[in-house]
């Protein structure tokens, strides 16, 4: 499959002339931000970036004040021209558009939800939500329909009607998102959406893209300079220092390997829990048991493997429930020559792959066998161990 948007060696120098050459050839030698400035009177912005998203990805891009985050969104859709290098939307050169083609890929493909909502305040919240397909020119009927579709996903489907002013925060934020969704373009930008709203409001709205995103797979840029953030909405994410790319992966291979010293101190203060998943601490079950096996056979098998319980499964791995040494002890004293269903317990619990370890921790070790992950199908993908946890949480870099 091909990127959605694929980013190669773009940079961005904010000045005039010869001091935009001379900027760009001192940051070709890897002369820092602030002496570039001090020497030519330029801004370095953006330095010699690269990396694809690939579509239905939520793309994370992070960094401190100043990094340049925000310039490169801007990039993307060309709100800003950049110096040099390309940039690519689902194989078409945005550099080679004019300004009629760049309109129509702005209102078609590319949607941006802002900081400060940026919504209209003589508008209802309808009209708000509609007004990227007004400029398209829609029918009417058509986008009233997509506009209510989208006000109903962000929970607002009820405040049609209402003004932007008599909302709160979070819901403005709400009718901005639900102006990109009605919008139905395949890309949305989002630049740091979320950083004026309060805590909790904060947190609603980023579960709420969360399961936007679940169901409906856009390919979404989202700027952000909080780490937390980051980890929990980012299928990737890449880190900028001073306009420079640091480094891209997911949340758990950051954290992990950090690229340098830089992004060590960066995520040495990050919640664990609420980063790594249950897919992060997966491991192979010790043993598992099917309903014709031996009990004495089991009990053996348990014995290797130090436990007091394992998962009964079928033939497509679906756990039926767990057989308990006591009463496997029993049958294997009666001569019994497999496991009576009526004798699994129902002492066991289970966990979706992507929940964070956070929701896991009052689950894992309460049972005779591990916490078990499992799919749709309810079939047993693995399990997490306790120690699985507890060794994921500890941070190896602190001590680093």
């Amino acid at each position: 499959m091909s990127p959605m948007i694929s980013v190669r060696n773009l940079t961005k120098v904010f000045g005039e002339g010869k001091t935009v050459d001379d900027a760009v050839a001192l940051a070709g030698e890897g002369i820092g931000r602030g002496e570039i400035q001090q020497r030519t009177g330029a801004t370095l912005a953006v330095h010699d970036v690269s990396f694809d998203i690939e579509p239905g990805e939520l793309f994370v891009i992070m960094g401190l004040s100043g990094s340049g985050k925000s310039t490169l969104v801007r990039l993307l859709n060309r709100l800003i021209e950049p110096t040099s290098g390309s940039i690519e939307v689902d194989g078409r050169d945005l550099g080679s558009l004019g300004d009629a083609d760049l309109r129509s890929l702005r209102n078609k493909r590319i949607a941006m939800v802002f900081q400060h909502f940026a919504l209209l305040p003589h508008r209802t919240v309808r009209q708000n939500a509609e007004y990227g397909l007004q400029i398209r020119g829609v029918d009417p009927g058509e986008r009233r329909e997509k506009a209510q579709w989208a006000l109903e996903q962000v929970g607002l489907g009820d405040r049609a009607d209402a003004r932007p002013g008599q909302l709160s925060g979070g819901m403005q934020q709400r009718v901005g998102l639900a102006r990109a969704l009605a919008s139905d373009t395949d890309v949305l930008l989002m630049d740091e959406p979320y950083s004026a709203l309060d805590p909790l409001i904060r947190r609603d709205m980023q579960h709420l893209l969360v399961r936007l995103q679940r169901e409906l797979r856009k390919t979404i840029v989202f700027i952000t300079h909080d780490l937390n953030e980051a980890m929990l909405l980012g299928d990737r994410i890449l880190l900028l220092k001073d306009g420079r790319l640091v480094q891209v992966g997911t949340g758990p291979q950051i954290l992990e390997s950090p690229a340098d010293d830089y992004v060590r101190d960066f995520v040495s203060d990050v919640d664990r829990s609420r980063v790594l998943t249950a897919s992060d601490v997966i491991r192979d079950p010790r043993i598992t048991v099917t309903l014709d096996e031996r009990p004495a056979d089991v009990l053996v098998r348990l014995g290797k493997a130090e436990a007091t319980g394992a998962y009964v499964v079928d033939d497509e791995r679906r756990i039926l429930g767990v057989i308990r040494d006591d009463w496997l002890g029993t049958a294997a004293s009666n001569g019994n020559s497999g496991i009576d269903r009526n004798a699994l317990v129902e002492e066991f619990r289970t966990t979706e792959s992507d929940r964070p370890l956070i929701d896991l921790l009052h689950q894992v070790g309460r049972n005779p066998v591990p916490l078990a992950v499992i799919d749709d199908e309810r079939r047993l993908l693995g399990v997490v161990p306790r120690g699985a946890v507890l060794a994921a949480l500890s941070d190896p870099n602190r001590s680093s």
